[in-house]
Parts: structure tokens; sequence; C-alpha cells
């Protein structure tokens, strides 16, 4: 086993390495470009369809809303409060500047996803709408390339049981019995009750309770660390100053804090930042497929503020109070490290704020991941393997709230990388559809204002 798991961390270390880091970055960059910072130019306009989508728009399965709902409930997760924290544990608290920068131009990765998801989606045989890379790729790039889309899927299959399911229970029964005294085993199999019962109803259901569940836990979480920076609003500038410096000059040592180099800084933010909001590893678009409407830009203007919510908005929460409150030179990492974050500045309530706010966001994340894997699953053996996926998704939930799952971390990680692979040449391929698409839509819709 040791000897799989140094061969996994090998790989690991491979595939987050250097190329990685530039293949992520420069895609998104080169998207943002090449879209004239539409993302940025375009929030205000996302934001519009967001509320507007709440109703039906065109043919699909759930609302515009809805299909963010979902997106975000698979990505608000641990990353945003673990993920954060072990971003600034090991890469000091440049990583979360770096973490920005891989949501700014994630935007316009999302964006183009989710407008080829639309373009390229197809209904299946029991009549849902179904999409994502899987499908882009071999629709948008025709058969020769249908062993890139084989793979995705086979990853992303693989990806959801790790990151989507298994370690997700394991965050939740930790939290709950670390601060509630809740036996792991009663967690999981509580769990897998739930999440069992939402699964029967497919992706309209799921896409039902996230709708509720993503709002409310989002703006709890959120109020929790407003409360937080308003009684320090003094520090923030101070904190912002420390932020951008060790984003660009190596991080001395400190307290618990062993020091970090600009690398490393940038590879943890990088890491960390696809993590929690996940552009560019090809999840999303899944979701936004099923998205009822008409138009795949004004979806991809709906996906983009995901990636805005989930980073620029959630987990610059999480960093600033890490940040502000002096916590990331404690020694202290993952969740750990932001529950003495805020329970130092929020004596007695502050912890149990990161407890139940990673339980909640966690079990929305295993909702989520379990359309995504559903849906490669449904890709690679049809609608017939969709049952036993369930089965078989619902029985490790309770295994992963009680096993040590460290390993299953590390191959969670080096899956997320190997299922970004194909995503990204695929949007590079595709990215005159994307571009062409766009701008159509919105000169047609400058000819209309004008008419």
């Amino acid at each position: 086993m040791e000897l799989i798991s140094d061969a996994i961390g090998y790989v690991n270390g491979l595939v987050w390495g250097p190329p990685m880091l530039v293949l992520i970055l420069g895609t998104g960059l080169y998207l943002s470009i090449a879209l004239k910072a539409l993302p940025l130019r375009k929030l205000g306009y996302g934001f519009r369809m967001l509320w507007k989508g709440r109703r039906e728009q065109g043919q699909g399965d759930i609302t515009p809303f809805n299909a963010l709902m979902t997106s975000l409930s698979a990505t608000i997760g641990t990353g945003n409060i673990a993920g954060v924290g072990t971003a600034i544990a090991i890469g000091g608290p440049g990583a979360l500047f770096w973490m920005w920068m891989t949501a700014l131009v994630g935007m316009a990765t999302k964006y183009a996803e989710a407008v080829l998801a639309v373009r390229y989606r197809e209904v299946d045989d029991n009549n849902n709408h179904v999409g994502g890379p899987m499908y882009y790729i071999r629709n948008g790039l025709g058969p020769k390339w249908l062993w890139l889309a084989t793979a995705f899927a086979i990853f992303g299959a693989m990806a959801g049981f790790g990151i989507g399911n298994t370690v997700q229970a394991n965050s939740v029964a930790d939290a709950l019995d670390s601060k509630f005294g809740v036996p792991v085993w009663t967690t999981g199999v509580v769990m897998a009750v739930l999440v069992g019962l939402v699964l029967i109803g497919g992706i309209r259901w799921i896409a039902q309770v996230a709708g509720k569940l993503v709002p409310f836990m989002a703006f709890a979480y959120l109020l929790a660390g407003l409360v937080v920076l308003a009684l320090n609003v003094g520090e923030i500038p101070a904190a912002f100053s420390t932020i951008v410096n060790a984003a660009f000059t190596p991080t001395a040592g400190v307290g618990g804090f062993a020091g970090a180099s600009v690398m490393i800084a940038i590879q943890m933010g990088v890491a960390r930042g696809i993590f929690s909001n996940e552009a560019g590893l090809g999840s999303a678009p899944i979701a936004h497929a099923a998205a009822e409407t008409d138009s795949p830009v004004r979806q991809g203007t709906v996906a983009m503020l995901g990636t805005f919510i989930d980073t620029i908005i959630i987990c610059s929460i999480t960093g600033l109070v890490i940040v502000i409150s002096g916590a990331w030179t404690s020694g202290e990492n993952g969740a750990s490290l932001s529950a003495m974050a805020f329970g130092q500045e929020l004596p007695g309530a502050g912890a149990y704020v990161v407890s139940l706010g990673l339980a909640l966001f966690a079990f929305t994340t295993i909702l989520g991941w379990s359309v995504y894997g559903e849906r490669c699953v449904e890709y690679l053996f049809g609608i017939k393997a969709i049952i036993p996926f369930r089965i078989l998704w619902v029985l490790a939930i309770p295994v992963g709230a009680i096993v040590h799952l460290d390993f299953v971390w590390l191959l969670a990680d080096t899956l997320n990388a190997l299922m970004a692979i194909p995503n990204l040449v695929a949007l590079l391929l595709l990215s005159p559809v994307v571009f062409k698409i766009t701008k159509e839509f919105f000169a047609n819709e400058a000819a209309m204002k004008a008419a």
C-alpha cells in the first residue's frame, strides 16, 4: 500500500506541477483575453440572468437558477473551509492571492464550459438533457477524439467517489464528532439515508434541494465571516497588504508556520483554487447542460457566477479571517486552522459555525457530485448503469465516514488533474465556437435594443 501511495504521490506531483498550472491559468487567460474580459464586463448581466433564470426559459430539466445552485452545491464544500486553510497553512497568505487570480481567469473558463455544454447537449433515453465535456468532445470534435471523451468520463466517475463522496462524508463525520460528540458511524448512516432519499428523484430533486440549501448555508457562513471582519475592520487593509506581498516574496517562518517560497504559494493557491471552484475540471458544465434555456451564452453568464461566488466571495471570507486572526502562524492546517481562526474571533460560536458550515457544505457537495458521477457513468455504460451507480454512491458514504482517507485525498487530487486535462484540451480546440456564439449573441442583443 505504501508503494502505491508513493506512486500516486509521484504522479500527483507531476500532474499538479508547473505544466498543469500553466495549462489551467493559460487556458483561462487566453479565454479571458479573447472574450475581451467578458466575465468582468458582464458580471452584472450574469446576475440579472440568474434572477431571470428562476423561471423557465427554454428546453431543459431544471431552471438556470437551480442549475447554478446544483453546480455550487458541488463546489461550495470542504474546499472553502479546509482547502483555504490548507493553502494558507502550506503556501502562506500569498496562496489566497493566487486563488483569486485562478478564480478571475477561471470565470472565463467556466463560461466557455457552460456555453459548450448547452450547445452540444443531448437528450437521453430517459428524456433528460445530458451534457458536459464528454458530449462536447464527442459532438464538437468528432469521432477521432472519442478516446478523450471516454478518458474524461472515466476520470470523472472515479474522482466523484473520492472528492465528491468519501472525503466529504469523512469531513462531516469528523466535524460533528469533534464538536458535538456524534459517532462517525451515525453520521455516515444518516447521511447515506438522506442522500439516498434525494437521489430517488434524480437531478430534478437534487436541484430542488440545492436551490433551497445552498443560498441558506452560503448566507449563514458569509454572515458569520462578515461579523468577524466588521469587528476587525481596521485590520483589513493590513491583511490585504500581507496577502499581496506574500504572493510575490517568500514568506518567512513564524510561529508554527514553516515558511513558503513564491512557487509553493502559487502551486497551493492554484491547486486549492481549482479544488474549490472547479473551473477547468469540467464538472460544473454537466449540471448547466440540464438548464431550461434557449441560449448557451445566457447560461454561460450564469455559470461563471459560480466561480465568483465560490472563490472571490466565500473563500475570501475564510482566508481573510485566517490572516486577520493570525491563526495561520499556529501550525494548524486545513479545517482545524479555519475553525481556530473563527473560534478566536467569535469565542464560543466561531468553531461551531465552521463545523456546521463544513457539514452542510460537504453534504450538498455529495449531492452535486452524484449528478456528475452519474452522467459520466451513463455516458460510458448507458442509462442501465444509473441505478447501480446510485446504490454504490449511497453505500460509499458510511465507508467514507469511518475510514482514514489520507490516500483517498491524494488519489482524488490526482484524478481532479486527470479530469482537467481532456477538458482543457477540448476548451482550447473548441474556443472558436465559443467566440463565434458569444459574438453573435451580443450582436443580436445590441441590434434588438437599437431597433
